[in-house]
């Protein structure tokens, strides 16, 4: 398998006024197109500050970031930006869809901004929100769906661009234990069609079922297995 990420001397460094919190610290990490690994730790451990940096939603303070064999140091925020939608796909704890938007537009929303047709769109759509098992659900808006359909609209969202990373931050952490076992089953199922998976949680039984854990602690790499 060929390297996605990779992660080199990598420390983040926040500043406030006289105050300066080291979030990360010297953080060397290599993950492998078609790997599903778990980034676990407690609050506070750099979890967040990492998927951020993986995702391109914030820049190291020191170290080389190299996604799929390009150096992101020097890349202007709108080609940043272009990477993040063509490459990267976010799925959250609190979903992020639009209130009064049906899940067919929802989940169009990336295709808007990489200039994508809009019968091309609404297909790709159908597509994603049918591949999560929410093709019945197409004109539902958010407040008419489960916590557990809504995170199945945001994986499509994530996935309708096809990309080639998916970065989940604490996907079930608002849900109930049936509808965070189905959320599960569902990343499994796309990493086993060979998405490439790096999935924030705290939870242990839900760090289980990835093929690699990757323990943080006070912005290091605690273990790894």
């Amino acid at each position: 398998m060929s390297t996605l990420v990779k992660l080199t001397n990598i420390n983040k460094i926040y500043v406030s006024g006289e105050v300066s919190l080291k979030a990360l610290a010297g953080i060397n990490l290599v993950v492998k197109k078609g790997e599903y690994i778990a980034i676990i730790g407690a609050s506070g451990s750099g979890k967040s500050t990492l998927m951020n940096i993986i995702g391109l939603l914030d820049h190291p303070t020191s170290g080389i970031y190299e996604l799929d064999g390009q150096n992101t140091a020097h890349l202007q925020e709108e080609r940043l930006a272009e990477i993040r939608n063509q490459k990267i796909g976010f799925v959250f704890q609190s979903f992020n869809l639009l209130p009064r938007t049906s899940a067919l537009d929802n989940v169009s929303i990336p295709l808007i901004y990489a200039g994508v047709s809009k019968p091309e769109r609404l297909q790709r759509a159908k597509q994603a929100l049918d591949e999560v098992g929410l093709a019945d659900k197409l004109q539902s808006h958010p407040n008419q769906l489960s916590g557990g359909q809504q995170q199945r609209v945001a994986i499509a969202r994530a996935l309708v661009n096809n990309p080639e990373l998916i970065l989940a931050d604490e996907p079930t952490g608002n849900l109930d234990t049936k509808s965070g076992e189905e959320i599960i089953k569902i990343f499994q199922k796309l990493n086993w069609e060979g998405k490439t998976i790096i999935m924030i949680t705290h939870e242990a039984n839900i760090a289980k079922h990835a093929k690699r854990i990757i323990r943080l602690k006070d912005g290091r790499i605690e273990s790894s297995r």
